[in-house]
C-alpha cells in the first residue's frame, strides 16, 4: 500500500518528477563520461606504447607520464649509444609535434620501426614513399573523412594522405622522422627513443644501466612506463575527476531539494491528514526519503543509459580521446546520486514532520 502510495505521488507531478530524474541522469552522465574518457583515453596511450615492440624508452628530461613532449628534445647522437649498449639489439627514435587539442603527428624511421614492431597493419594504402606522404589510423581517418589520395593540411604543411592503419599501435598520425624534423624545426633531435633488447627480460636492467650513463631519471622499462598510465599516478587528472564529481553532486542537490521542497508544499494538506489519522512523523518522513531513493535510481540508471550515447558520440569527436565503460564505477556513482539526493531532501523532510496538523488541514 506504501509503495503505491509513493508512485501515485511521483506520477502525481510527471514534469517535476522527470526533470528531476533527467537532472539526476546528467549528473551521473557527467561522471561516467568523465571516468570513462580518464580510463579509456589512459589505456589507450598504454596499449600504444606496447603496440611499438619496444622493451625500454628514454624520454627527455621534464616530460609527463601522459605526454612526452619537451622543451629540452634528445639529440639523435643517443641512438649509437643506446646500440653499443649490452642487449639492446635495435635503437629507433621518433618526434612528436602537438597540432590542436589532444592531436599530434609523430615523425618516425618507418623501417626501423618495422623490424622493431612488425610495421602497421594498413587498412588501404601503405607507408609514406614521398616527404609529403602521411598516414592516419582508422579513427582519425573516420572523424576526418580521411582515405588513401585526400590532402589535409597540417603544422602549415600539405600532406597526402598515403595509408590509413588500424589504430592502437604507437599513434594516430604518422610522418617521415627526417621531414618532421625539418618541417619542427628540430633537425637532428628526438622526442623519444625505443630500444629493443635479445631478452625482454633484462629490460629494467638495462634502463637502470642507462640512467646512471644518461644521468637521467626518464629512462623506463617498457612495463614500468605502462604501469604509469594509472590515473592514481596523474595527480592533476584525479583532482580534476572529483572537482567534477563534486560539481555534479552539487546540481543534483539543488534539483532534489527544489523539487522535494516544492512536493512538500504542495502536499501539506496531504501531509496534515496522514498524520490527523494516526500517521507517524517516520512514515512521512519514510514516503518522502523513498521517493527520493526512487527518483535516484531512475535517475541512475538513466544516466547510465546516455553514458552510452557520449561513448557513441565521442568516437567522431576530433582528438585522441576514448571512452571506455567503466562497470565498477557504475556501483560508486549510484551511491553518490543516491547519497546527493538523500542529502537535498533532509530540510523538505524536516519541514514536512515539523508541520502542525491543524495548520496542515487549513492549508489551502
Amino acid at each position: 500500500m506504501l509503495n503505491k502510495l509513493i508512485f501515485a505521488n511521483l506520477t502525481h507531478r510527471p514534469i517535476r518528477t522527470l526533470l528531476s530524474v533527467l537532472a539526476i541522469a546528467v549528473e551521473v552522465t557527467m561522471i561516467l563520461t568523465l571516468v570513462g574518457v580518464s580510463y579509456g583515453t589512459l589505456d589507450s596511450s598504454a596499449d600504444r606504447a606496447r603496440g611499438v615492440g619496444a622493451d625500454v624508452i628514454v624520454r627527455p628530461p621534464g616530460t609527463s607520464v601522459i605526454s612526452a613532449l619537451s622543451a629540452s628534445p634528445l639529440s639523435d647522437k643517443y641512438l649509437p649509444l643506446l646500440m653499443h649498449q649490452p642487449h639492446v639489439v635495435l635503437a629507433t627514435g621518433t618526434v612528436i609535434q602537438s597540432i590542436s587539442g589532444f592531436d599530434s603527428v609523430t615523425g618516425l624511421d618507418f623501417a626501423g620501426f618495422k623490424q622493431m614492431s612488425g610495421g602497421f597493419t594498413y587498412l588501404s594504402g601503405s607507408d609514406p614513399v614521398n616527404d609529403n606522404d602521411m598516414i592516419v589510423d582508422e579513427y582519425y581517418a573516420r572523424q576526418k573523412h580521411l582515405q588513401v589520395g585526400s590532402r589535409i593540411n597540417l603544422l602549415n604543411h600539405d600532406w597526402n594522405i598515403s595509408g590509413v592503419y588500424q589504430g592502437g599501435k604507437l599513434a594516430r598520425i604518422c610522418v617521415k622522422l627526417p621531414v618532421l624534423q625539418e618541417v619542427s624545426g628540430r633537425p637532428g633531435y628526438l622526442t623519444q627513443i625505443y630500444a629493443k633488447l635479445d631478452d625482454p627480460k633484462l629490460a629494467q636492467q638495462v634502463a637502470d644501466d642507462l640512467k646512471v650513463q644518461l644521468n637521467d631519471d626518464q629512462v623506463y622499462s617498457m612495463d614500468a612506463l605502462v604501469s604509469l598510465y594509472s590515473i592514481n599516478n596523474i595527480g592533476m587528472l584525479k583532482d580534476f575527476i572529483w572537482v567534477v564529481i563534486t560539481i555534479a553532486v552539487i546540481v543534483g542537490f539543488i534539483v532534489v531539494f527544489m523539487a522535494m521542497y516544492t512536493a512538500v508544499l504542495e502536499r501539506t494538506r496531504e501531509i496534515g491528514i496522514i498524520k490527523a489519522v494516526g500517521g507517524s512523523s517516520g512514515l512521512v518522513l519514510n514516503i518522502l526519503l523513498r521517493e527520493t531513493v526512487l527518483l535516484a535510481l531512475f535517475g541512475t540508471a538513466l544516466g547510465i543509459v546516455l553514458t552510452y550515447g557520449a561513448q557513441a558520440l565521442m568516437k567522431y569527436y576530433p582528438g585522441n580521446l576514448v571512452q571506455e565503460t567503466v562497470y565498477y564505477w557504475w556501483p560508486i556513482t549510484a551511491g553518490i546520486a543516491i547519497v546527493g539526493a538523500l542529502l537535498g531532501s533532509i530540510v523538505p523532510a524536516y519541514k514536512a514532520i515539523q508541520q502542525d496538523v491543524t495548520e496542515a488541514l487549513s492549508y489551502e
